[in-house]
Parts: C-alpha cells; structure tokens; sequence
C-alpha cells in the first residue's frame, strides 16, 4: 500500500466489458486505479457469482481484489447483501481490516459514513440531490475532499455500465483512511452507477 500512501487524489476507470456490452449480461468488474499523472498504481478485480450477479444487480455481495500492477494481493474490498443500508469493509493483503463505509439513512441526499478499524467515525460522504455525480467528503462539518463520476463521452455512458471516478483525498489522510475511501468508491459506483 505504499503506492496509495503518495497518492493526494486517485483516477479510477472501469473496464469495458465487451461480453456484456453485447448481451446485457452483468459480467465482473474490472478496473484500474492510477494516480493523477496517469501512472497506474492497482488493479481492481471484482469476485462475485454470476446467478447473483443477474438476480440482484448492484445489491449483490462481491469481494474487489485490489492487486499490485505485477499481481501481487495489496487490499480486498468485501461488500454484504443489503436491500438498502449497502456496506463494505476494507481489508490489507494479511486480513485485517482497515476500515468499514455504510451508507445512512438519508431522504434528500446520498449519504455515507466511513469509520476505521475500531469503528471510529472518520469522515461522512454526501452528495446532495442536484449535483448527484459528486460525493464531498467531509470531517467534522468540514469538506475535505470529494469522489466525482466522471462523464465518459455520449457512447460510453448510453451503452455501457463502465464508469470513470476521480477522488480527492482529504489532507493529511494516512494510508489505511484513504484504502477505505477507495473502497468507498466502489460502493458508490456498486450503489448508484451500476444498471
């Protein structure tokens, strides 16, 4: 993880999946995590059952591997079935955990809290009804950061599910914070981008 302890921001661009541009079929996903010069830091694979993968769509558990550019296991991202309060642990290569996003209760806006390994409140995530491509990461009533679905061009968000993020992460954040903010990130892009 000591690729992610450089990093400020990260660009992380979902695979097309060519099988399921053509059938329609949910097939796993893919991605690749790069740092904001372009340089890529991870790979991100997703591990999930097919059968659940049709029936439930994005309120299927799965496990994101997150694997050094030679293929060696860095974290594992772990995501329960939930109808609706949708949650995901982070966890390094030894298994140990790192940190834990759930989404809250909310009626006008997405909303998120992120705590470390103890359960202790680390940041909550909100993206309000008009802006709803845009997560602000916030601690203590202070926004420090963001998470934003970038727009792919007219083809790609019309006939694919394969989304592009950026996340800013907020000042100061050490490494095991900024692995559960990734991890954030896959589950907003499970939550509210995946068809």
């Amino acid at each position: 993880m000591e690729k992610l302890k450089a990093a400020e921001s990260l660009v992380v661009k979902q695979k097309k999946e060519w099988g399921e541009i053509l059938t329609g079929f949910e097939t796993k996903n893919r991605y690749a995590v790069l740092d904001a010069s372009g340089q890529q830091l991870y790979w991100a694979a997703e591990e999930s059952p097919v059968l659940l993968r049709m029936l439930l769509k994005a309120m299927r558990p799965f496990s994101m591997h997150i694997l050094s550019t030679d293929g060696r296991p860095v974290m594992k991202c772990v995501k329960p079935f939930r109808f609706y309060f949708h949650e995901i642990e982070v966890y390094n290569s030894d298994g140990k955990l790192l940190g834990q996003v759930k989404r809250e209760f909310s009626i006008l806006t997405k909303k998120f809290s992120v705590t470390d390994s103890r359960g202790a409140a680390l940041y909550s995530i909100c993206a309000p009804v008009l802006h709803p491509w845009t997560f602000r990461i916030s601690k203590d009533g202070r926004e420090s950061g963001e998470i934003v679905k970038n727009w792919s061009g007219l083809g790609k968000e019309a006939f694919t599910d394969s989304d592009n993020f950026s996340a800013n992460f907020p000042q100061g954040a050490d490494t095991e914070h900024k692995a559960a903010l990734l991890g954030a990130l896959f589950l907003i892009d499970m939550v509210y981008f995946e068809k």
